[in-house]
This record gives structure tokens, C-alpha cells and sequence, in this order.
């Protein structure tokens, strides 16, 4: 049991720390899952300038990198499409703002974009690894060169844990990213592609949660456009929301139409005497037209996820944006070095002919020393790297037409730009910082040009939002009706109304035993007959009302009096107010009253009308009992003047 046990428990954490790092949680590093990264890199593999068919993407990423089925790569390639940055699209995507779904893989088409080549793609500064079945490589992590996961957000759960991540304008997440590397100040909040408005009073950088709202046009007092959606819905989800809000009684409407095309446009025409001013807080209140979204920034950091904050994000890209530029800057400088080494060999090899002292030798030893030996008086200008065995093997691949038509100009020239293109990336070594800053302006110009990207100006409009209290927003005009004789109370009861509430109000019932319960507002429900009090249970309104209960017990046949406030309950639970058994005479609600106590005629009873002041008796708690009028048997309770 116990082997079995340990089998259990390793499999189970082999496959949670799977679950975890390679499919639902981003990494910090360039902020893709797994299956995003698999995506590009078949692009990039595939990409000749042209699109491809989303099927042939998709089977070449599923066979060869990710082996979880076609229908998964399939939907995460139309996503990261829809992001408009890192994908070029051709044909029916889906519709954001609708929800519809996108067409078959083989009607589409994708490349990558520029812009994700400039980001991601430097397979010589990319980790690579075995792929699942070891016949192909793939990347480890790209090295990302923006804060991607800003970007594009992410939205995962695991085991254990989970990630959503808001989406941020790539401009504004650039912007702050030049101004970490300026050791400036800097503030960022999300930003939606279908626009909207967003309240980030509550989103602690990142961790805490944000109140989105669709943007509504009032102009017509008799219909409201919405034009903009909240993050997180589809037209379809909110249309739905406002029908069901309408069908319970929480929004006048006579219908509503939906003209969506590239652009949101949801018509609600208001009912006959409702406007569109004193609407607008129940569209927030009952629909998705306002929703509150919690955020936790979770990512995979060093191999361990981990929770961040947008501003940790931010200066973790601006060290690892110097530490890639400086990487390329140094392996460009390597290249170009030892690309001017060989054109200075070739130079010199061709025209001061050392080549011609070869023409003699018979083996392969006295070939490379007559090579060797006739570089010695150009060493100075070689330098301090001299020249190699492998170098002598180079020159002596040179073909006889290239040493024919060799142009001692055009060498001369093309190693003049490279030791000034040299010289340039020393300049850029020694001010990195700098550098680094003109790569994201440059990067930020780049998506301001490009329209098709769709990541230019801010879509969401950031700002406070007016808190709504549920309860003023829905009017009081559901009748609560009782009828005394069968005991049922509710909304759907044929009896006398009791008072005027709302959907949402609790109804608050003492029964005839001095039992109280709270419940939510019933169609029809069985109360018992003769019910004391019956009306909505507002806690602000009960905190001022004192109930005062005037009962006989049950052994005595003693009269007492209770005066005490309601304040707590649960729901559908019940509380006696009254000792078990005892007979409730009288419950009144007013403050100050008098009554009369009728006691059982008695031998040698002289009083048997007793007169009494409910104010003269002080509120105690729920819980505490009644306090004894008089040591007679009670028959009944009249209430005095008023």
C-alpha cells in the first residue's frame, strides 16, 4: 500500500508541476504557453513572406512540436491572431465583439508579422530543445525583447493555481518601459480591444480587480446605444443579460436589436413612460453592461510560478531588454570582426599573389607553410588574431574566377563599412541604456505606422466609477400580499396587500407562536394563519425598530412583556422570539403605546383590568427574556388610547 501510495502521490505531482509550467501558466520571459511559442515557431520556420493555410500551420505545429491534438493548437492560433500584433490574418477569424467562430483551418490564412520576427526570432540567441519525440528542436523560451505577457495578457488554470492576466496597450507598455530605463516614474492599467470603460481605483498594480463597464449613448431619451462592450462579454452574452433582467422585472424595455458589424451597436428601446437617464443604473446594476474582474498576475519565473506585479513585470523586461540588445550587439560585432579578418586575408592572399607560392609545392604541409610564410610581412596589418590553420583552408577554397575578377575597390569599400558599422556598435556598447530606449521608440513607431496591428491608440477609457446601491436602482412596486385565513403571503397570494417591495428586498415574518423567519421574496408561501408582522426586512430600517411582545407563559399563565430589536439572521432560519410554549398576546412596532391586561376572575381578585406603559419597560437583546407585568393569570391583552 504504501509503494502504491508514493506511485500516487509522484505521478500526481509530475503531473500538477506539468500542467503548471508547460500548459496553462505563461512564462515571464516572453510570455507565451507553450503551445503560443510552438505556433510562432512554425512560422517562423514556414515564413517566405507569403501566407500559409492555418490547417497546414496547425498540422505541422501539432506532428511536430505539441502532441495534444489539432483542436488545441487550432484555438490558440486564432486567439493569438485576434491580438492583432504578432499574426497576420486572411479570411474569417471570428468576431470579437459577436463571439462567432472562426472558419475552417482551411479557408485561413497566417503569416507572421514583422513585427513578432523583430520581438521573438534570433535562433542564434534561442535555448533550444528536443521536441516530445526527439526528431525535431524546439525553443526553450524566445528572447522576448517587450513584455509580451503585458501585451496580449493570459487567462489559465492549473493545478492549484490559476493566472488571469489583463491585456495593456503595447504602446503604453512600452512607454513604461522607457521610462523604468530612464529611471522615471510610471503608471499602467489595462487596455481592452472592444474598448469600453474600466474603474483600476482597486487593481494594486496588478492583483487586485478592476470594474468594467460598456460605453452607453443617451442622446435619445427614449433608447439607449450601446457602442462599446465590457471586457469579458460578447453582444450575444449581453443581450441575453439584459432580456433576463427585463423578464424578471429589473429594466422597462420594449425590445431590443442588434445591428453589430465591425462595429458594436446594441440598440434597447425603453417602454412606454421609462427614460433613458433613470435606466442607465439598471443596465450597471442588473447586467453585464458593468462587471467586476479579478486579476492575479501568476507566471512562470525561473522555472517557478510565481506572483508579480505589473511594476516587477516592467523592470524585470527593462534588464532583460539591455541583456539581449547587448547579447546581439557583441555577436554582431563578433561576426563582423571575423568577416573583416577574411577579407583582409583574402585582400592580401590575392593582391600581393601569395597564392602564386603554392604553384610549386607537392604536399599538403609545404602548401599551408608557403601560405603562412607569405602572410609574415603583412602581420601588423593582419593583427593580433595572425592567421590559422583553418584560415589557409579558406583561402585555398577560393575558386580561380573569383581571384580573376577580384575587385581590390570594392574590398577595400565593404571593409570600410564594416569597420564603421564596428565602430557604431562600440558607441552603442558603451551607452546601452540609450540604445535600448531607441530600440522601443523605434518599436512603438513601427505599431503607430501599422494600422493592421490594432494595438495604436487606447480603445478603453479609464476613469472612477459611480458606486450603485442595488436596492435604490429597483423601484418598490411588487405588491406582498396575506391572506389571514389560509396563512400563504407572497406576490402570487390572492389576498389584502401588506406593503409595496422590490425583487430584491428579504420579507421578514413573525407567525402567530412568536416564531421569526427572514426569506427571499416568495411567489406564494406558507406562513401560518393570523401572522403578527409581515414586511421586507431592511436591516437599516429594523436597526431603529423596536418590537415589543407581550406573551403568557405557559406554566404560570403569567403576562410578560419583551422589547427588543432585530438586527441578525440567517436565511430561511428559525428564531423564536417567545419561551417554548407560551402564547403570543400582542406584538406592536410603535415606540410608545399603552394597553390593558385582562386577568382570569379569581375568588378575593379585586383588579381584574390592569392598565401599563410599553415604554416603561427597556430594550433588551434577543435572546434575553421577558420581563413579568404581574404575578396574575392573564386572559387577554386590549390595547389603550392612542
Amino acid at each position: 500500500m504504501a509503494y502504491i501510495k508514493n506511485l500516487f502521490d509522484r505521478n500526481f505531482l509530475e503531473y500538477a508541476s506539468y500542467v503548471i509550467k508547460d500548459r496553462a501558466i505563461p512564462d515571464l520571459d516572453d510570455g507565451l504557453k507553450p503551445v503560443q511559442r510552438r505556433i510562432l515557431h512554425t512560422l517562423f520556420e514556414k515564413d517566405d513572406g507569403k501566407f500559409h493555410k492555418v490547417a497546414k500551420i496547425v498540422g505541422e505545429c501539432s506532428g511536430n512540436y505539441h502532441p495534444h491534438g489539432e483542436a488545441s493548437v487550432g484555438a490558440a492560433l486564432v486567439v493569438l491572431a485576434n491580438k492583432e500584433l504578432f499574426i497576420d490574418k486572411q479570411g474569417n477569424f471570428g468576431n470579437i465583439y459577436t463571439g462567432d467562430n472562426a472558419a475552417a483551418a482551411r479557408y485561413i490564412e497566417c503569416k507572421a508579422t514583422t513585427l513578432s520576427k523583430d520581438i521573438f526570432h534570433n535562433p542564434k540567441l534561442t535555448e533550444w530543445a528536443d521536441t516530445y519525440d526527439g526528431r525535431n528542436k524546439e525553443p526553450v523560451l524566445f528572447p522576448a525583447k517587450i513584455p509580451v505577457i503585458l501585451v496580449i495578457g493570459a487567462e489559465g488554470i492549473a493545478v492549484g493555481m490559476s493566472t488571469k492576466i489583463l491585456p495593456h496597450n503595447a504602446i503604453e507598455v512600452l512607454e513604461a518601459e522607457i521610462a523604468c530605463l530612464s529611471g522615471k516614474k510610471f503608471e499602467l492599467y489595462p487596455d481592452f480591444p472592444t474598448g469600453g470603460r474600466v474603474d483600476v481605483s482597486d487593481y494594486r498594480d496588478g492583483n487586485g480587480k478592476v470594474l468594467v463597464r460598456a460605453k452607453l449613448d443617451t442622446s435619445d431619451p427614449k433608447r439607449i446605444l450601446i457602442t462599446e462592450l465590457p471586457f469579458g462579454s460578447t453582444t450575444e452574452s449581453l443581450i441575453n443579460s439584459v432580456e433576463a433582467a427585463a423578464k424578471s422585472g429589473r429594466l422597462k424595455i420594449q425590445g431590443i436589436n442588434d445591428f453589430t458589424t465591425d462595429k458594436v451597436e446594441i440598440e434597447v428601446k425603453l417602454a412606454r413612460g421609462v427614460y433613458a437617464q433613470e435606466t442607465i443604473d439598471a443596465l450597471f446594476a442588473f447586467t453585464e453592461c458593468e462587471q467586476s474582474i479579478s486579476v492575479n498576475l501568476l507566471v512562470i519565473k525561473d522555472g517557478m510560478p510565481a506572483v508579480m506585479t505589473v511594476t516587477e513585470i516592467i523592470k524585470h523586461h527593462a534588464k532583460q531588454l539591455v541583456k539581449i540588445l547587448t547579447k546581439e550587439l557583441d555577436l554582431e560585432k563578433k561576426e563582423l570582426l571575423d568577416k573583416l579578418h577574411f577579407r583582409t586575408l583574402e585582400r592580401i592572399f590575392i593582391e600581393e599573389r601569395i597564392y602564386k607560392n603554392i604553384e610549386k609545392m607537392k604536399t599538403a604541409k609545404g602548401v599551408q607553410d608557403a601560405v603562412l610564410s607569405g602572410f609574415v610581412p603583412f602581420m601588423k596589418e593582419i593583427g593580433t588574431r595572425g592567421v590559422s590553420a583553418e584560415d589557409v583552408d579558406h583561402l585555398l577554397r577560393i575558386p580561380i574566377r573569383r581571384i580573376s575578377l577580384y575587385d581590390i575597390n570594392r574590398v577595400r569599400d565593404e571593409m570600410l563599412e564594416i569597420q564603421k558599422r564596428i565602430k557604431e556598435i562600440n558607441g552603442h556598447l558603451k551607452n546601452i541604456t540609450a540604445y535600448s530606449i531607441g530600440f522601443l521608440k523605434n518599436t512603438i513607431a513601427k505599431i503607430q505606422l501599422n494600422e493592421e496591428l490594432g494595438q495604436g491608440k487606447r480603445k478603453t477609457k479609464v476613469g472612477a466609477f459611480d458606486k450603485i446601491d442595488v436596492k435604490e436602482v429597483v423601484k418598490k412596486d411588487v405588491e406582498l400580499k396575506y391572506d389571514r385565513k389560509t396563512g400563504y403571503m407572497g406576490t402570487n397570494v390572492s389576498g389584502s396587500k401588506v406593503s409595496e417591495v422590490s425583487p430584491f428586498d428579504r420579507i421578514l415574518t413573525i407567525r402567530k407562536n412568536g416564531m421569526y423567519t427572514v426569506t427571499d421574496l416568495p411567489e406564494k408561501l406558507f406562513v401560518g394563519a393570523d401572522a403578527w408582522w409581515i414586511g421586507a426586512a431592511d436591516k437599516e430600517e429594523l436597526s431603529q425598530t423596536i418590537f415589543t411582545i407581550i406573551y403568557r407563559e405557559k406554566e404560570t399563565g403569567f403576562a410578560y412583556i419583551k422589547r427588543c430589536i432585530i438586527e441578525g439572521w440567517i436565511i430561511n432560519k428559525d428564531y423564536f422570539l417567545v419561551p417554548d410554549g407560551a402564547a403570543v398576546l400582542h406584538v406592536d412596532t410603535r415606540e410608545k403605546f399603552t394597553f390593558n391586561v385582562k386577568y382570569t376572575p379569581k375568588p378575593r381578585l379585586k383588579v381584574l383590568v390592569e392598565n401599563f406603559s410599553a415604554q416603561d419597560y427597556n430594550v433588551r437583546g434577543l435572546k434575553a427574556g421577558g420581563l413579568r407585568l404581574s404575578n396574575k393569570q392573564v386572559s387577554s391583552v386590549t390595547l389603550g388610547k392612542k
